[in-house]
């Protein structure tokens, strides 16, 4: 049985990839609705200056490591989680899953042309899946869209939607969606249709998938990269620095008493 660990305020679970497909596929059997969230470098710096995005982040199911750096942050933390489950290779895992046991599918978000060829996409990659209904991710009715996917009655939602947007719909409409597994797979829709490029898998073990975006859209991340980057390492560093201060603290406290 996987164990939680308390990583900057995220009780992450302590689980590797197949378990946590297993763990979906339960999920569905049992039709126990489970909402996956993941976290990254820049999602732990955005929610803590984020009330909403913060919330919706505590308000899913499971909370799993996407990014490396949380992984090597877990580590450091005293905190260690087994490996890294990056958002995008749990959709391709639970795409499998679906060609496999014919689960049904549902994909929400990214716009009209890309979500179109990633319903292409899937069809001809994972023919056992059951595509019930897909649409993009720019609406005005969120009730509506909600409605709708819950009259499609699918065992799994992808959202190809950005941080917070993803988080709080679900937060907001999963009850009434009713869906088995949801999960954000946030810029993931855009690498299936091809339309951008994931990192070699060198990259992605070293930790540093950030870098390779950095290069292929410098004049748009950089700022944005650097700045999540910085203070990711403060807010390690701060609990490091807490957690060292504590002891000599309850001592203090003993003393006097």
């Amino acid at each position: 049985m996987s164990q939680v660990r308390e990583i900057l305020g995220y009780p992450m679970l302590a689980a590797t990839m197949s378990e946590v497909v297993d763990l979906c596929e339960g999920a569905i059997v049992e039709s126990q609705p489970i909402q996956i969230g993941v976290m990254n470098a820049a999602k732990v710096v955005n929610a803590a200056r984020d009330k909403g995005l913060h919330e919706a982040i505590l308000s899913c199911d499971v909370i799993l490591a996407d990014g490396q750096s949380v992984v090597w942050a877990s580590r450091m933390l005293g905190q260690p989680l087994p490996e890294r489950v990056a958002g995008i290779d749990l959709f391709y895992s639970l795409l499998e899953l679906a060609d496999e046991r014919h689960l049904s599918v549902y994909l929400l978000g990214a716009t009209p042309e890309v979500v179109e060829q990633v319903a292409d996409v899937v069809g001809a990659k994972y023919p056992g899946a059951r595509l019930v209904g897909y649409r993009d991710g720019y609406f005005d009715d969120a009730e509506s869209v909600a409605q709708e996917i819950a009259s499609s009655h699918p065992d799994m939602l992808f959202l190809g939607m950005t941080s917070p947007k993803k988080e709080m719909f679900l937060e907001r409409y999963q009850s009434l969606m009713n869906v088995p597994v949801t999960h954000g797979v946030g810029g993931s829709f855009d690498i299936l249709a091809g339309v951008t490029k994931r990192a070699p898998e060198a990259w992605q073990r070293a930790g540093m998938e950030w870098a390779y975006r950095l290069l292929q859209e410098p004049g748009r991340m950089w700022k944005r990269y650097l700045r999540t980057n910085v203070l990711f390492s403060v807010m390690i560093a701060r609990e490091l620095v807490s957690r060292r201060l504590t002891p000599v603290a309850a001592m203090s406290t003993s003393e006097v008493a």
